[in-house]
């Protein structure tokens, strides 16, 4: 459903990923030869190859570029990775459930591997349920937290079984309280997403004041008014942000006690970051903070915990390789090289825009003399600049054909290259 038709092909012709066969199973013994058998080996699986840094190479993605033929541009992810993040979040806040949020990286493979480590999933769209249910998540393990969705998606998901929603309005809570009747929900409240990479204010969420009495609303309109969730910004640096949510989430349920609502879930949303140019804490300062928060706040009567980790889980991954497709001068007082790729902004690297997430780059000529540049896309949009503003430089004698690999692009690449602008199909993608 999400890959293009150039993933499928990829996936089909270079994917690694083999399907083991179970042995068929042997009766079982009896008497002293079972006593005397041996337990069963239980196959663990592999620890993830990490790179050096965190954000770098992966060991075993640079193993698979060196030997596969794969289109250009294309996405490669290394799941195991997918699985350590996920593992260490875990680790980090035990006492949370983890809902991954679909839309960082939708591959049959991501989402398959997370089911099967018990994960829960934040979806945005009936696409997203239907792909999870399509692998066996039970719709228990479901979360519709798109805070803006068709009254008629909203039944259909309440159809198959689902029984979370988001809001942050008072129209959208009375399309769940009709077509999702007694479902559990919780508002979203605005928060100011100081210290964050791609801030997420202002369109989700609404204030506290207005959060209180939708709750309220919630209770008379016969839904389980579940509690508040927010969101403190994607690849979100500042730890103490989520000292100032769970702050404001402990008012809003002592208001809501003395109106007769009692919460008892905070959802914490995401904000954990992949690396790129500049160092980030680790996923166990983030889960030491949050612990630490909950503590101080909340005491031993703490809420239900929901985290919806994205870009924390697979950005890190994830690998495009890309080929330099032109190396141009404008002349004038700016001497930069305009380097031409062909991934730009249509090819799954939205996030640049503004210059927001800087990703880290390395290029089939390193090891040499270097000079700025301009990164661009291939396309006909003048807005298929990468980046004009941030210091960029790359090897000088790079030139038409050299490959160049975009590190941790695991997440909002493939979902964010939909369409076939210009004719250039979407970002292709394999999971290894």
């Amino acid at each position: 459903m999400f890959a293009t038709d150039s993933g499928r092909r990829a996936r089909s012709r270079i994917s690694t990923k083999s399907a083991a066969k179970s042995a068929p199973a042997s009766k079982p013994a009896s008497g002293k030869a079972a006593s005397r058998r041996k337990p069963r080996l239980r196959l663990v699986p592999k620890a993830a190859e990490l790179p050096l840094e965190r954000g770098g190479l992966p060991p075993k993605i640079a193993r698979f570029l060196a030997t596969a033929e794969i289109p250009s541009p294309c996405l490669v992810v290394d799941v195991d990775i997918v699985a350590h993040n996920f593992e260490e979040l875990a680790r980090s806040l035990p006492a949370a459930r983890i809902f991954y949020a679909v839309k960082a990286n939708p591959a049959d493979e991501i989402v398959s591997r997370l089911a099967g480590l018990g994960s829960a999933f934040d979806t945005a769209s009936m696409g997203e349920i239907d792909l999870c249910l399509s692998h066996g998540v039970s719709p228990d393990r479901l979360s519709f937290g798109n805070t803006i969705k068709k009254e008629r998606d909203i039944a259909e998901a309440y159809a198959k079984g689902v029984r979370m929603y988001a809001f942050d309005s008072a129209a959208e809570l009375d399309k769940i309280a009709r077509s999702a009747p007694g479902s559990k929900v919780y508002c979203r409240v605005l928060m100011e997403c100081e210290g964050a990479e791609w801030p997420l204010s202002r369109k989700f969420g609404c204030e506290p004041d207005m959060a209180a009495d939708l709750l309220v609303r919630a209770k008379e309109l016969g839904l389980d008014a579940y509690g508040v969730s927010f969101h403190v910004g994607s690849q979100q640096t500042d730890l103490t942000q989520y000292d100032k949510a769970l702050a404001l989430s402990l008012s809003l349920f002592r208001t809501l006690e003395a109106r007769g609502v009692n919460l008892r879930m905070v959802n914490m949303g995401g904000g954990f970051p992949s690396r790129y140019r500049t160092d980030v804490p680790s996923i166990a300062a983030y889960g030491a903070a949050i612990r630490e928060a909950l503590q101080r706040h909340f005491g031993d009567n703490q809420p239900d915990v929901i985290v919806e980790p994205g870009r924390g889980v697979v950005g890190d991954a994830g690998v495009i390789q890309a080929e330099v497709v032109l190396v141009s001068e404008k002349g004038g007082d700016d001497a930069r090289r305009w380097v031409y790729l062909d991934a730009g902004k249509f090819h799954g690297l939205a996030e640049t825009m503004d210059e927001a997430i800087k990703y880290r780059l390395l290029t089939s000529k390193d090891g040499g003399d270097t000079s700025p540049v301009v990164l661009a896309g291939p396309t006909c949009d003048s807005a298929d600049i990468l980046y004009e503003k941030t210091d960029y430089r790359l090897p000088s004698s790079l030139e038409a054909g050299d490959k160049v690999w975009i590190l941790a692009t695991g997440a909002y690449t493939t979902t964010y290259s939909a369409v076939a602008f210009n004719g250039f199909p979407p970002l292709a993608s394999v999971c290894i």
